[in-house]
């Protein structure tokens, strides 16, 4: 292997890298909007709400609680559709990068 196909094989380890660390936020931001679904779901059936502010839970206003939740619910659905360009735009350049390997490590005739 040249050092030509290291750089790019290196190239491509780093690739994956961002990619996989792309996919644990994705993960842990559809989590989070689980838990503020889960959340909106709840407000709709109960009279009295409370935020948790630090370590201590304070009476809230239902409909001041509701908007915040959707506003948060709204910011996490935009960033994991960013997210998602960014894994597409990452998948598509190791695609790539691993045709050019592939064919670099092929023996020639």
């Amino acid at each position: 292997m040249d050092k030509e196909t290291g750089k790019k094989l290196e190239h491509l380890q780093l690739i994956e890298q961002n990619l996989q660390a792309l996919l644990v936020q994705k993960q842990q931001l559809q989590a989070q909007l689980i838990e503020i679904e889960s959340a909106l779901q709840e407000l709709k059936n109960t009279k009295q709400t409370f935020k948790i502010i630090g370590n201590i839970m304070v009476s809230s206003n239902k409909e001041t609680l509701k908007k915040d939740l959707e506003q948060k619910k709204e910011t996490i659905e935009l960033r994991i559709k960013s997210i998602e360009k960014q894994e597409k735009d990452l998948r598509e350049k190791a695609g790539g990068m691993q045709s050019e390997i592939v064919k670099e490590l092929k023996p020639k005739k």
